[in-house]
């Protein structure tokens, strides 16, 4: 009889616990992968996430970054270190943050319920449940809480973390978060029976392959062997996940054939940037915020990104020319509190209604019958080089590329927001069809936008709706027959 049977000989959760305090966590099952002569057959830990264990719980490390792929068992690794932390040790509370709340529920628990049960921990027996305060509390007064990271213009401190209490946390899909969010949750651990169970504080973040924050602070960092005794990154690949549903799964990504998606998702490559998709240079796209010889000067305009209830954001700001300013980023906002925000935006900084662009798929024709002339974006509406591009937003990104590429624009924003900025354009900001020579020019689908990003890419829609007035002005000159060198002879 193996060492795993004896344990079974007690009740499941009594033994997990043991082996947890003894240290024994390649023994602890995880999932059930199926059953063979009549015998249930476990899924363990792979090495990689043992690794993660013993860094989670030594004296040494206090930030610990985990991933670099998808299926390459992220979750698990939260969900087996805060729930054994929580039944080993009474009334410590453990925090687990991810940007949306309703994403936290629908797609991060899933694991934690899945593991809960496997292990004999009963809803309303062993844990409860608290929707109101968004806590999970164990029969020893232990507590898993969850929490929204998500940036708000209204609380750009993230003060309302201000009253936690936690022993240490773990953020899910921390790239999605900002770099700021993550610093200050990690100021709210250490305040739970650390110091009584001898427990030290530390953050565990998981992600996929990202240029946000996670790139300069944990992947960088190993690529170049400088990391710090403090601070470690585990890069985690699907294929060390011993799951067979994983093997199907990495079988049918390649099967697709997308070089970017296998190169992120499979091989967990953080410095892919030859993709023949990306029309932004990375570092071009990091200068857009430091490009100081950009003066403020000429026209003055506004675009706006609307956005009322839904998971969107309203973005909106004014330009100087080409130097942009984000004043408006709000998450809920009703159609009337857009309208009475961009009115004033533009009587503040002088713009003319016919300067004022704002999306009008939906929600802009609202905007139109309140403020009257203002330049409306219709995303698939005819482009202005239509022998080029295959709508208007695609002759404006390309445009909007060409200015980054140039250091020619430059955008004033908050941290958090260039956080944003930067990780949308590296994602988002690429053509559709690259290999075709007879298709015109257009970006990859809003859909797949979401699916890589994980959201909507409203702050990149700002910046391209700002590129109708270049995109018109340069073909106005052209038609008058003021040629200029910079202008490309592509209309007529």
């Amino acid at each position: 009889m193996d060492d795993l049977e004896k344990e079974t000989m007690k009740s499941l959760t009594e033994s997990v616990v043991d082996l947890y305090k003894r240290g024994k966590y390649d023994l602890i099952p995880i999932s059930i992968i199926g059953r063979k002569a009549g015998r249930t057959q476990f899924g363990f830990l792979s090495d990689k996430q043992l690794y993660a264990l013993e860094l989670l719980t030594d004296n040494k490390t206090t930030f610990v970054g985990y991933g670099g792929s998808a299926r390459s068992g992220k979750t698990i690794i939260e969900s087996f270190w805060e729930t054994l932390q929580c039944l080993v040790y009474p009334e410590v509370r453990y925090g687990l943050g991810r940007e949306e709340l309703t994403r936290l529920r629908s797609k991060t628990m899933i694991t934690y319920y899945a593991l809960w049960k496997l292990w004999g921990l009963r809803p309303d027996i062993d844990y409860r449940s608290n929707n109101q305060t968004h806590t999970y509390k164990f029969k020893n007064g232990s507590e898993i809480i969850l929490i929204e990271t998500s940036f708000a213009p209204r609380d750009p401190d993230f003060l309302r973390f201000g009253g936690l209490e936690l022993t240490a946390a773990a953020v899910d899909e921390s790239n999605e978060s900002t770099q700021k969010a993550i610093d200050t949750l990690f100021t709210r651990t250490g305040w739970q029976k650390n110091e009584e169970h001898a427990i030290p504080r530390k953050m565990l973040e998981t992600f996929n392959p990202n240029k946000s924050h996670v790139y300069n602070r944990y992947w960088k960092p190993y690529r170049d062997k400088e990391e710090t005794e403090k601070k470690k990154f585990i890069p985690a690949l699907p294929s060390d996940n011993p799951h067979p549903s994983v093997k199907q799964w990495i079988e049918d990504v390649i099967a697709v054939g997308d070089t970017t998606l296998i190169e992120r998702l499979i091989h967990g490559n953080f410095d892919y940037d030859d993709d023949p998709a990306g029309l932004c240079d990375f570092r071009a796209i990091n200068d857009l915020f430091t490009n100081d010889h950009i003066q403020p000067g000429g026209h003055n305009y506004i675009s706006a990104d609307l956005a009322m209830q839904g998971r969107d954001r309203f973005i909106g700001g004014h330009w100087e020319g080409l130097v942009g300013y984000v004043d408006l980023d709000i998450q809920k906002i009703k159609a009337k509190g857009i309208e009475q925000k961009l009115t004033s935006l533009k009587i503040k900084h002088r713009v003319p209604n016919s300067r004022l662009v704002a999306d009008s798929d939906g929600l802009g024709e609202y905007l139109e019958s309140y403020i009257e002339n203002i330049e409306t974006f219709h995303n698939g509406s005819k482009a202005v080089d239509s022998l080029t591009y295959a709508n208007i937003k695609a002759e404006c990104a390309w445009k909007l590329a060409e200015l980054i590429n140039r250091r020619e624009i430059k955008v004033v924003c908050s941290k958090d927001q260039e956080e944003r900025i930067k990780t949308e354009l590296s994602t988002c900001l690429k053509a559709d069809k690259v290999d075709s020579d007879t298709d015109k020019k257009r970006l990859i689908p809003k859909k797949r936008m979401r699916e890589l990003l994980g959201r909507s890419p409203d702050y990149m829609d700002f910046l391209i709706m700002r590129m109708i007035f270049e995109v018109k002005r340069e073909f106005s000159v052209f038609v008058q027959g003021n040629y200029r060198t910079d202008i490309p002879q592509r209309y007529g």
